[in-house]
């Protein structure tokens, strides 16, 4: 009797052992699809870095443009808050493509590297274009005006070379104009400087477009000036904005 009775409880201890195992089977198997799953996940990172590297090449061909960035002065300068002053730095910094834009801006920061990026950032949002004569110099003549600056440029000729000094020579640098002559009288001021420069640069007109707002022919203008008609006519066709 003692036997039978190990017997029977011996049984049933049997199949509960083989039961548990015939449950481990699918669950190794669900475990085994976890693994495939997880294999369609690196897949799927793969996939993400090469969106990243689409993104890249979208922000190399953004970055194809070269520009001239001119760092134009840096002042210190303070904040007195509860305790004591603050110190930082601010960046004034010219920006243009060489190629008749150009722009301005300014940046505060604790840090001068932070600084310099922020005016450029505000300087490349803020480009104008400025037409120009044979791609080397001015228009014609023009004045400039801010606050207690009161700058003159005037067109030159070929050869003549950067007349300007200090803030002004890196606006007309990287602005691409090879042959000016600037005066800057009333401040030294960089900041009021650069805006009176811009101020004249703004009053810039080319003849093609005077024609176009008048109704008339670039050489009909040029001839105005005493040139005779094939001159005229020649410098008409030079002409591009």
């Amino acid at each position: 009797m003692a036997d039978e009775n190990t017997i029977k409880v011996a049984a049933p201890v049997d199949g509960a052992d083989a039961a548990p195992t015939e449950g481990r089977g699918p669950g190794r198997g669900g475990r085994g699809n976890r693994g495939g799953g997880g294999d369609r996940n690196r897949g799927d990172r793969g996939g993400r870095g090469r969106r990243d590297d689409r993104r890249g090449g979208n922000r190399d061909e953004d970055q194809g443009e070269e520009l001239i960035e001119k760092l134009v002065h840096i002042n210190r300068v303070s904040k007195t808050v509860k305790g004591g002053k603050r110190f930082g730095f601010a960046a004034l910094v010219v920006v243009g493509d060489g190629k008749g834009r150009a722009g301005f801006g300014h940046g505060k920061a604790r840090e001068v590297p932070e600084a310099i990026s922020k005016a450029t950032a505000a300087a490349k949002k803020a480009m104008v274009r400025v037409p120009l004569k044979e791609g080397r110099t001015l228009h014609h003549d023009g004045l400039g005006h801010f606050g207690a600056g009161k700058v003159t440029v005037r067109s030159a000729p070929a050869g003549t070379g950067i007349i300007a000094g200090g803030p002004m020579r890196a606006v007309f640098e990287s602005l691409g104009v090879a042959d000016v002559v600037t005066k800057s009288n009333g401040t030294s001021n960089p900041y009021n400087m650069i805006r009176a420069t811009f101020a004249a640069l703004g009053e810039q007109t080319s003849p093609k477009s005077v024609a176009q707002r008048r109704g008339k022919k670039v050489a009909d203008l040029l001839r105005r000036g005493g040139a005779s008609v094939e001159l005229a006519a020649a410098d008409a066709e030079a002409i591009a904005e």
